[in-house]
């Protein structure tokens, strides 16, 4: 048996074949904000652990150990790619989903005695919204922040938000549809000066951008595996050594007691492998991938009247672009680039399906046309010059001819 040490990383270089399975019917990816592919690196690292080493890292026997052993060891890895010693400040739980609802439910019950007030923005991940909207419906207050045209913050609406009983700041780190970047380290110096808990998800941030929680004063932190080339089913929460949180999942006394039910040993040893990885590769590959998205808006603003990019006066992360065309409904151009092998989203991932507008870009003042005409693409590991050449060969011929449609199916 083997036991992971979080340590090396070997296998295919970037990009490789693997990725290119004629199998898979969407050539070109450019949705890496909804999932990633698990890198092979990362199924090679979790492979003893669904075979050999499959034991409960509960158990008091050898296998049981060795299980135990990969997941301190996972827990490990994380805590120092997050900037804290601590590893038992790290909380494993199974989705982005559940560590946002943690550390907003959380923590919002275990320190209501001191307040029941909590401040968020208008454009956060669902659910951070929905865990405030539940905690609303329990007789808390929750301001909700709005943001400029360009999908900022106004620090100094923040200020003016604080209140006697404000027990939390949660302000993502990256948004998930337009890549706006939030000031971090502004947020935390007022939330540390103001002896208020800080939490940020940073589910779409990390691993493509510099963090550190220590330097951010951040108290809890959200992070999932599947957006950084790791396993879905698992996620983490960052919790500085401190900070109380109610649990929401109570049996066992797992993490510490802050979330019971045997843990996924080998899903979180591909987090961590697959968050080294990220780390790892993050200079390079940053700088790679950001050429890349500047190359499509530039060539897209060329070569399409009427298009336009949404938050790029803004800092944001480098992978993402959200372009919005006149006279177009992005759910009818997002199936024409399927049939044509690419694959983007018409919003985020969390809205498919969903007959709501997006939230995000009506908080930044776009009106429903122009929401309603919104692409995302979001670049990764798999983007590569000549996807990007096929993009802007192919784009502005499809968005000719739907405008040509439109006005025949109105």
């Amino acid at each position: 048996m083997r036991r992971y040490e979080g340590g090396e990383v070997r296998g295919p270089p970037r990009g490789g074949h693997f990725y290119r399975d004629p199998k898979v019917r969407s050539h070109i990816y450019l949705d890496h904000n909804a999932t990633t592919p698990v890198d092979p690196r990362v199924r090679e690292a979790m492979q003893p652990y669904l075979e050999t080493a499959f034991g409960n890292p509960s158990a008091a026997h050898g296998l049981g150990r060795e299980a135990k052993a990969a997941l301190e060891g996972a827990r490990e890895t994380v805590a120092g790619l997050l900037g804290t010693a601590d590893k038992d400040e790290v909380v494993f739980v199974s989705s982005g989903t559940e560590a946002d609802n943690l550390a907003i439910a959380g923590a919002g019950l275990a320190y209501q005695e001191r307040g029941r007030h909590i401040i968020t923005s208008a454009v956060e991940h669902p659910a951070i919204l929905e865990a405030c909207a539940a905690l609303e419906d329990g007789g808390f207050s929750v301001t909700y922040l709005p943001v400029s045209g360009q999908g900022m913050l106004d620090l100094d609406e923040l200020r003016r938000a604080v209140r006697p009983d404000t027990i939390l700041v949660s302000l993502m780190h990256a948004n998930n549809e337009t890549g706006t970047l939030f000031p971090l380290g502004e947020v935390g110096a007022i939330t540390k000066e103001r002896g208020i808990l800080f939490h940020t998800d940073a589910v779409q941030s990390f691993g493509k951008v510099p963090l550190h929680v220590r330097h951010l004063n951040i108290d809890l932190l959200s992070l999932s595996a599947h957006k950084i080339y790791g396993p879905k089913g698992v996620a983490t929460l960052y919790v500085r050594r401190g900070v109380r949180l109610r649990p929401l999942l109570r049996g066992g006394e797992q993490e510490r007691g802050r979330r019971g039910g045997t843990e996924n040993v080998p899903a979180i040893v591909g987090l961590a492998h697959a968050a080294r990885i990220m780390f790892l590769e993050m200079p390079g590959e940053g700088e790679r991938i950001r050429k890349l998205r500047d190359r499509l808006e530039a060539g897209v603003l060329a070569r399409i009247e009427g298009g336009a990019v949404n938050a790029q006066q803004s800092p944001r992360l480098p992978h993402t672009s959200s372009l919005t065309f006149d006279g177009i409904e992005a759910q009818t151009l997002a199936a024409a680039l399927d049939l044509e092998g690419i694959a983007v989203s018409a919003g985020s991932a969390c809205h498919v399906g969903s007959l709501q507008p997006s939230h995000v870009l009506r908080a930044m003042g776009l009106n429903l046309e122009q929401v309603e005409g919104t692409i995302r693409f979001s670049l990764g590991r798999l983007t590569r010059e000549g996807d990007i050449d096929r993009v802007l060969e192919i784009l502005p011929h499809l968005v000719t001819r739907l405008r040509a449609k439109a006005p025949l199916t109105r």
